[in-house]
């Protein structure tokens, strides 16, 4: 059997591929278009002026959804071990769950709002997105290692904790630099006070958010031992 075609592992492959393109092709539009500097603009800038962030709305939207659907199946999954094993607390489980749609709710927010047009409502959705994000997939890494050896193996564990770390090391300095950057428009000058800072928030929220794409990458093995299904009950009245 082709791998696609185990379980659900589709899903998360799909969501991984499809993340990645938007960010990509999103940065590609924008350098080519010169709105945006080639050497590290923040994800958001790629995405604020049109037509980029017609096509970054639209494709983070999407990855918003495939998202939520993957985070569910997981949520679905632990809980169907637990049922049997006992190994992962329902309320552990459930924050993940909570946590990782919270997440999933700020892309939303960062895809429907741009920075140039709404910027408060845009850094609320990124600050919702990133700590949400960063809190999900620590407590992914704390279920994986509960579930052992019923779910993933003891390397795809490690793994999983190595992605949690490097997240939470350049969510930091993300934040706290942006901090101290002054400027608001797309285009930066090398030799402005602020620039050093601008570059390493940038830095940094790249590698953030493709720790979250590697992160769902993790979940092709566990979700080609399981599938959902929809029960319908028709209730005549």
């Amino acid at each position: 059997m082709l791998w696609f075609k185990q379980g659900l592992c589709l899903l998360p492959a799909f969501l991984v591929v499809w993340s990645s393109s938007t960010f990509i092709i999103s940065y590609i539009i924008a350098v080519y278009r010169r709105d945006v500097d080639i050497i590290f603009p923040y994800i958001s800038d790629t995405g604020a002026d049109p037509p980029e962030s017609c096509i970054f709305g639209l494709m983070t939207f999407i990855s918003a959804c495939a998202a939520i659907a993957t985070i569910y199946a997981m949520y679905k999954f632990v809980e169907k071990l637990s049922a049997e094993t006992n190994v992962v607390n329902p309320r552990l489980n459930k924050a993940a769950l909570g946590t990782g749609l919270f997440s999933c709710l700020g892309m939303c927010i960062v895809a429907t709002f741009q920075e140039t047009l709404v910027p408060q409502v845009h850094d609320f959705g990124a600050l919702l997105f990133f700590v949400s994000g960063v809190v999900y997939i620590i407590l992914q890494t704390v279920i994986s290692y509960r579930v052992h050896p019923y779910g993933s193996s003891l390397c795809m564990c490690r793994i999983r904790l190595c992605i949690a770390l490097l997240a939470i090391l350049a969510f930091f300095p993300t934040f706290i630099c942006a901090f101290f950057v002054h400027q608001s428009q797309l285009h930066r000058d090398p030799d402005d006070k602020d620039f050093p800072f601008h570059l390493a928030s940038a830095v940094c929220e790249w590698v953030v958010a493709f720790s979250f794409i590697f992160f769902f990458f993790t979940y092709i093995d566990d979700f080609k031992l399981f599938t959902l299904q929809v029960k319908t009950v028709y209730e005549d009245e």
